[in-house]
């Protein structure tokens, strides 16, 4: 048995030896080229890899960027201080786990200039107190404040009477004297960068209008009711107060309770300085200000805090699956600590934490890692580390159950147990160790690849794996197959469009294994169906023919038939040539013309397998209906000509011209249109044709003519005379888009006959006349009426009339006029009823109206319909009356719809415009005007098979 070592060393996950720590960083105002080094240094095996965190966030060192890592060590270049400042936290992985170091901050220490602006005076009485305020400019880190009094370097001395305070900057004198008078200028230094800047001097006035008089003491330098002081650090408390006389400051603690030797009070007794601060100095300090006139007292608390420090830590601990583990954190400090745990760097959300103590049940594989519990309060935190390992287990990697290999192949099994530390991984065939060899081989991570598998390989393969807490093992089999074959040959297809052809793709397996194929054209996969209608499917079950029916163009190509099995795949490909007519060709466009041709030429298109053997041009204009040939020189354009010259063109017109090419298939498509091109114009040659006449009014003679055009300033030149006479009567029309002449004369007799031609001419000349043709002049009216007139009544808006045709004689008849303008018999009235105006009282409606007049032929209105209802919709309720009032018994809490329409003998007149009476709301009278339409009636010819005529009738 050849055992598998995962290294010469038993793993362990990282642990800290170096951790970062806080920095404040001394920046001068302008400099941007210094670096900071947060330290990081981890053991574990293997050799941890490190990650930081800026506020939570990855930091991703980048060629070029300002972050980089050396080892663990986090180099920060060119600091800036408005992107780098915040705390920092160093990650060490391995591949047993990562821990996380404890966090560091940055700050960046720097002090910028104050603004460069005068400062008023501050005007004091004599014997006033007076604050004089020093408004530090932007920094970062401790300050320290001294003031100069008139001139460098005479700096203000602190005594009873002046303060300066080291919290705020400001100067406070409690009582000021005639000598103070000056200007004072506030000098700010930073501790960290021992940098210092000077603000606008103060210009301290007395006024003269009175000395202040004695006040109290008024504390204006206090320190807050509560201060929270860290365990052995230094605490200052300052006070200071106004007053005249100047008061004296005193300190004590309350109840009487003794300072410690340690306390120190100074500077006039205005600061309170503990040093090394302990559990027994939390108090409350009290600070008194007293003089003649009284006395003020402030106080505060000092309260110790203490950031945690551990006292259990958990240890490192050995489990295997199923077990439980319970892990204690304990520490101490002031609040009380708060406890949460990490696993591998994350926070542990899920799992069962009380008080510190980490509790889980039923360990698992996922349960591996680096563990570290974190103690905290608002004054800090501590981390502390311990190792979860595992004994190795295969219940969520099992091998597995069988594995296919084809003859001939390589296979990979694979084996990935989950232990920790990482252990042995070794093989078994059968019950015997299997041993390594050309063909067999175990990887690093445990797999075993054997290459050029034979039917020897069959078999059951055991994987073992090992490490110092434990053994596991986990079996699969090994079959090998028969490999996959195709048996139909690779080849070259030459087809013709519109053909139909088989691509085969036969094959020889393993017939314990299913077979998948796959078909794909020109690298894209075949979907058979819809929109691969010409592809189908026709092999069997060792077979993936498919079938293209009408192939065409688009379908030459690569053509791929792949075979899949569980074990192995296989492809094959086959060119197909399709053979059809010509694409289009290209890039047509004309490049000269004259009176009668055009200059064509062409790019050729594809050919489509087959060489082009020729070209045909054809034609377009705005006179042709659709395409059409046109002569050429060459006459014959062969497969090599790419240009020709069109002939037997007309002047003036605008061609498209299009070319076709033909091979031994066939003729393709057409290639897009070229632009469109005029011709020169010339004198015009062609005489307008369809040239004829006839009809029109009272004396006219109307000749027509198909427009033609031929060059600018076309225009038409109109020849007439009656027929027989000797001179012709010219008329020039002017407009080429003219297609009628009308001469008129009193003279000319109806219908006579004339001889007419027409010509044509343009800016280049005259052209030939058409051939003479006759017309005639128009017509006259009829001079006698039609006989046998007879009518005959239908309705009270019809009657039908028939008469006996007119004999023609040298006047045609063309039809009948129909009459106009019929006045019907008993005719219904025509007038809508108008100024209608009701009121509501009670429940009733009273409606009023203008009476409606008939018409001429009207018969008299003999009465009214009123109806209402209580939507447009519905079906309405109808009343009569023969006067212009009626009065309505209706609901109170209903809306109505109401019409009203005149009527006599000749039938409902028309109605009145729909009027809404709202639910009844009082006696106001309202009017609603109604237009009155008019009655209308049209005519029109009849021909001269009608006999009938008709009146219209409105409603």
């Amino acid at each position: 048995m050849w055992p598998l070592l995962s290294g010469s060393a038993v793993q362990l996950g990282p642990v800290f030896t170096k951790q970062p720590g806080s920095v404040v960083f001394p920046l001068q105002h302008g400099e941007n080229r210094k670096e900071v080094v947060f330290s990081c240094e981890a053991q574990g095996h293997p050799p941890p890899f490190y990650r930081w965190k800026l506020n939570d966030s990855f930091i991703h060192p980048r060629p070029g960027s300002r972050y980089s890592l050396v080892g663990g060590n986090l180099h920060i270049s060119r600091l800036n201080k408005d992107e780098d400042v915040g705390i920092y936290q160093c990650l060490g992985s391995n591949s047993f786990g990562t821990i996380v170091s404890r966090e560091a901050s940055l700050h960046v220490a720097y002090l910028e200039d104050f603004k460069t602006h005068r400062r008023n005076p501050v005007r004091v009485r004599e014997g006033q107190g007076v604050v004089l305020l020093c408004g530090p400019p932007s920094h970062s880190g401790e300050l320290t404040f001294k003031w100069i009094f008139n001139e460098y370097p005479s700096f203000v001395t602190q005594d009873t009477r002046r303060f300066v305070s080291q919290k705020t900057g400001n100067l406070y004198i409690a009582k000021v004297d005639p000598s103070d008078v000056g200007n004072y200028t506030c000098v700010v230094t930073n501790t960290v960068t021992k940098s210092s800047v000077q603000g606008p001097p103060t210009p301290l006035v007395l006024r003269v209008d009175g000395v202040m008089g004695e006040y109290e003491p008024k504390i204006e330098v206090q320190f807050p009711e509560v201060v929270p002081v860290a365990k052995s650090s230094t605490v200052k408390l300052e006070c200071f107060a106004l007053g005249n006389p100047v008061p004296t400051i005193s300190w004590r603690r309350e109840g009487g309770a003794s300072f410690g030797r340690k306390v120190d009070v100074n500077k006039a007794s205005g600061v309170l300085e503990i040093p090394y601060f302990q559990m027994e100095d939390a108090g409350v300090y009290e600070c008194v200000a007293e003089n003649s006139r009284g006395r003020n007292l402030v106080k505060g608390k000092l309260s110790f805090y203490a950031a945690p420090q551990l006292t259990e830590k958990p240890q490192d601990v050995q489990k295997t699956i199923d077990d439980t583990l319970v892990w204690e954190c304990k520490a101490n400090g002031k609040p009380k600590p708060s406890y949460r745990w990490l696993k591998n760097g994350e926070p542990l959300d899920h799992m069962e934490v009380n008080n510190g103590v980490l509790n889980i049940t039923s360990l698992n594989l996922a349960d591996i890692g680096m563990y570290q519990c974190v103690a905290e309060n608002r004054h800090g935190r501590v981390f502390t580390n311990a190792e979860l390992p595992i004994a190795p287990d295969f219940s969520q990697n099992l091998l597995k159950a069988q594995t296919l290999a084809r003859q001939g192949g390589d296979v990979l099994i694979e084996c990935k147990p989950r232990m920790s530390p990482r252990g042995i991984i070794s093989w078994r065939k059968g019950k015997e160790a299997l041993r390594e060899n050309h063909r067999v081989t175990v990887l690093d991570n445990g797999s075993l690849r054997i290459s050029n598998v034979t039917r020897l390989d069959d078999g059951l393969y055991t994987c073992v794996a090992r490490n110092q807490f434990g053994v596991a093992s986990s079996a699969g089999s090994l079959l090998v197959k028969e490999p996959t074959a195709i048996t139909s040959p690779a080849g070259h297809l030459d087809v013709t469009v519109g053909e139909s052809i088989v691509l085969p793709c036969q094959v020889s397996h393993d017939p314990t294994l299913e077979l998948k194929f796959t078909w794909f054209f020109n690298e894209q996969l075949i979907h058979f169906g819809n929109l691969w209608a010409f592809f189908e499917k026709v092999g069997g079950r060792s077979s993936g023919d498919i079938m293209i029916r009408n192939i065409q163009p688009k379908h030459a190509g690569k053509y791929t038939c792949a075979v899949q099995t569980k074990v192995d795949s296989v492809s094959i490909a086959t060119d197909v040539v399709v053979r059809g007519p010509p694409g289009p060709p290209g890039d047509c466009r004309v490049t000269a013309v004259t009176e009668n041709t055009a200059s064509v030429s062409w790019a050729p298109g594809a050919d489509n397998y087959s060489p082009i053997l020729s070209y045909a041009i054809q034609a377009r204009t705005p006179f042709f209906l659709g395409w059409q040939a046109v002569n050429t020189v060459p006459k014959l354009l062969g497969g090599k000509q790419l240009s020709a010259t069109v002939i037997d063109l007309n002047p003036w017109v605008e061609y498209e011209f299009r070319v076709l090419a033909t091979n031994s298939i066939g003729t393709g498509e057409p290639s897009r249109p070229s632009k469109k091109a005029r011709t020169r114009e010339t004198p015009p040659r062609v005489t307008p044709a369809r040239v004829n006449g006839g009809g029109g009014g009272h004396s006219e003679l109307v000749i027509t003519w198909e427009e033609l055009q031929s060059g600018s300033g076309f225009g038409y030149v109109v020849a007439f005379r009656p027929l027989g006479a000797q001179g012709w009567m010219q008329a020039a029309v002017t407009s080429p888009e003219a297609s009628r002449y009308v001469f008129k004369n009193e003279s000319i007799p109806p219908f006579s006959p004339y001889q007419v031609k027409v010509g044509v001419y343009n800016n280049r000349g005259e052209g030939p006349f058409s051939p003479v043709t006759t017309i005639h002049s128009a017509e006259e009216e009829p001079s006698r009426a039609p006989g046998r007139l007879r009518a005959r009544s239908v309705s009270a808006s019809e009657v039908e009339v028939t008469w006996k045709p007119l004999a023609w004689s040298n006047r045609r008849i063309l039809g009948y006029e129909r009459l106009a303008g019929c006045s019907p018999f008993f005719a219904a009235p025509s007038q809508a009823p108008g100024k209608i105006m009701w009121n509501t009282s009670n429940s009733k409606v009273i409606l009023r109206w203008d009476q409606v007049h008939a018409l001429e032929n009207e018969s008299e209105v003999t009465g009214y319909k009123v109806m209402y209802s209580q939507d447009k919709h519905s079906r309405p309720s109808v009343v009569e009356t023969n006067s212009t009032s009626l009065e309505l018994s209706l609901p109170v809490n209903q809306d109505y719809v109401i019409q009203i329409k005149p009527f006599s003998e000749g039938g409902e007149g028309r109605s009145s415009r729909q009027i809404t009476i709202p639910k009844i709301a009082g006696g106001l009278w309202r009017i609603c005007r109604v237009m009155i339409p008019v009655l209308l009636c049209t005519s029109f010819l009849l021909s001269k098979a009608i006999s009938k005529l008709y009146c219209c009738r409105f409603y």
